[in-house]
């Protein structure tokens, strides 16, 4: 029966280890800046192309072009709250869901980010309105 509890206790352990471990994964600027509405702060995690889906627009944008996009999108609906609800991936690319709330309504924000020398750039965001 110890050796149970101690197989039990010790598989519990290494769940926390490693659910903790790959909520590390994305950076907290990230999260940071789309509660705050800072585009600048986020642009600084774009890679120099990104996919980028919000409202009217639907392409791959340079990286100076998406801050635009996204400056004007937070202009129109200022953030109030922002939670990641699921994210995962591997060593070199990760993805996280989350949930924002504006001014304007609720909408739901994916993002994939890529590793590139020892650093995480996002390649694609969506930012969808909820119905």
């Amino acid at each position: 029966m110890k050796k149970y509890n101690l197989k039990l206790i010790s598989l519990i352990g290494c769940f926390f280890i490693l659910t903790s471990v790959a909520f590390a994964q994305i950076p907290d600027g990230i999260v940071t800046s789309i509660q705050s509405g800072n585009d600048a702060a986020l642009a600084e995690f774009f890679n120099e192309n990104v996919e980028l889906v919000v409202q009217t627009h639907d392409d791959v944008y340079s990286k100076s072009q998406a801050q635009q996009i996204i400056a004007e999108f937070f202009k129109s609906n200022k953030p109030k709250k922002f939670s990641i609800i699921h994210q995962g991936g591997k060593e070199d690319a990760q993805y996280a869901i989350g949930n924002l709330t504006t001014n304007t309504g609720t909408f739901r924000v994916y993002f994939l980010l890529k590793n590139k020398n020892n650093s995480s750039f996002i390649h694609q965001l969506r930012i969808e309105k909820q119905g």
